[in-house]
C-alpha cells in the first residue's frame, strides 16, 4: 500500500459547478485494501506486532470489505488471518470470500443469530497469539488511524467534509482530525439506523463530541447493499463524465448524496466541500459482467 498514490480530483462538475467539489482518492490506495480500510487497519496491526501475536481475528459478512482487506493486509505484513463470516457457508463462495481464502485467510461460518453474539464468539475461540479486530475496525484504535486520511494530502482550505457512514468509524475519525472551521457530514448507508449517532460519539472524546457534525439517513437506497437501477445509471454516469469509479454500498450512495443536497441548496455558494472515498471498489464484482461501465 503506497499512500502517495492518493490524489484529490475536482468533481465540481457534479454539481454544474456551481460548487467547489473535490474528493480524496483513496480507492487508489490498493485495489483491495483501498480508501479507509487500510487506515482503520494500520493501528490494529501494528498493536498486534508490537504485542507479539501471528494472527489477527475478525468478523464481517460474505462481502465485506473489511473482510478481504484484513486478508491481505494480514498476508502482507505476515501473519496468519481469520475471518468470522455472517451467515451459513454458500454452496458458492463470493468473491470476496474467494480472495480471502486466496490470501490464506481461515473462515469460520456462524449463523446470523450467533453472529451478533461477538463477544461469546471470541471468548470461545480464545489464543493467546490471536489479536482481535472489530467488525469494520470499528474501535477508537480505528477512529484514531482513520483520522490520520486527512493527513495525507493538505485539507485545511475545506470547510465540509463528507463521507459515507457503515460502523461509523471512519466519521469518527475524520471528526477527531476535523479543525475548528470544518464541518464533517456523514451520509448513512444504513436504513434506520439510528443508533450510528450515539456509537460515533462513543469513539470521541468529550471535547472531539462538542465539534461540528451531523448524519444524513436520507440516502441507503433501501438499506445496506441495496440498490436500484438508477443508482447503477448513475455510478455509470460518473465514470464516463469523470472518470471517477464508485462502489454500490457506499461511495454510489455517498455521491448521489451529495449531487442532490447540493441541488436543494444544502450548502453555501463560497464552500469548499471535500468527499471522502473510502474505496471498496471489489464489491462491484457482485453484478452481472457489462453491468457497470468500469
Amino acid at each position: 500500500m503506497n499512500i502517495d498514490n492518493i490524489y484529490i480530483q475536482d468533481i465540481s462538475q457534479i454539481c454544474d459547478n456551481k460548487l467547489n467539489i473535490n474528493i480524496l482518492r483513496g480507492d487508489v490506495l490498493d485495489p483491495v485494501v483501498s480508501g479507509n480500510k487500510w487506515f482503520k487497519l494500520q493501528f490494529y496491526v501494528r498493536d498486534a506486532i508490537a504485542a507479539g501475536k501471528t494472527t489477527l481475528a475478525t468478523f464481517g459478512g460474505p462481502y465485506s470489505n473489511h473482510i478481504i482487506a484484513t486478508a491481505k493486509y494480514g498476508a502482507a505484513m505476515g501473519l496468519n488471518t481469520v475471518g468470522f463470516i455472517r451467515g451459513e457457508k454458500p454452496t458458492t463462495l463470493s468473491p470476496t470470500l474467494h480472495d480471502a481464502l486466496q490470501n490464506g485467510m481461515t473462515l469460520h461460518f456462524i449463523s446470523r443469530e450467533d453472529f451478533e453474539q461477538t463477544e461469546k464468539i471470541s471468548a470461545d475461540n480464545q489464543d493467546s497469539n490471536w489479536a482481535w479486530i472489530p467488525e469494520g475496525g470499528y474501535g477508537v484504535t480505528g477512529a484514531e488511524g482513520a483520522k490520520t486520511m486527512l493527513t495525507i494530502k493538505d485539507t485545511s482550505s475545506y470547510d465540509t467534509i463528507i463521507c459515507a457512514v457503515g460502523t461509523g468509524t471512519m466519521m469518527a475519525g475524520l471528526i477527531k482530525a476535523a479543525a475548528p472551521h470544518q464541518k464533517i457530514i456523514g451520509l448513512s448507508v444504513l436504513k434506520n439506523n439510528i443508533s450510528i449517532d450515539a456509537e460515533i460519539k462513543a469513539l470521541l472524546t468529550k471535547e472531539e463530541a462538542n465539534k461540528s457534525f451531523e448524519i444524513n439517513h436520507d440516502y441507503h437506497f433501501g438499506g445496506y447493499a441495496k440498490h436500484t437501477p438508477a443508482l447503477i445509471d448513475f455510478m455509470n454516469d460518473c465514470y464516463t463524465q469523470m472518470e471517477l469509479p464508485l462502489d454500490f454500498v457506499y461511495t454510489a450512495k455517498l455521491m448521489y448524496g451529495v449531487r442532490d443536497l447540493a441541488s436543494k441548496g444544502k450548502f453555501e455558494p463560497s464552500s469548499k466541500i471535500l468527499v471522502i472515498h473510502s474505496g471498496g471498489l471489489q464489491g462491484n464484482r457482485s453484478f452481472k459482467k457489462g453491468t457497470l461501465r468500469f
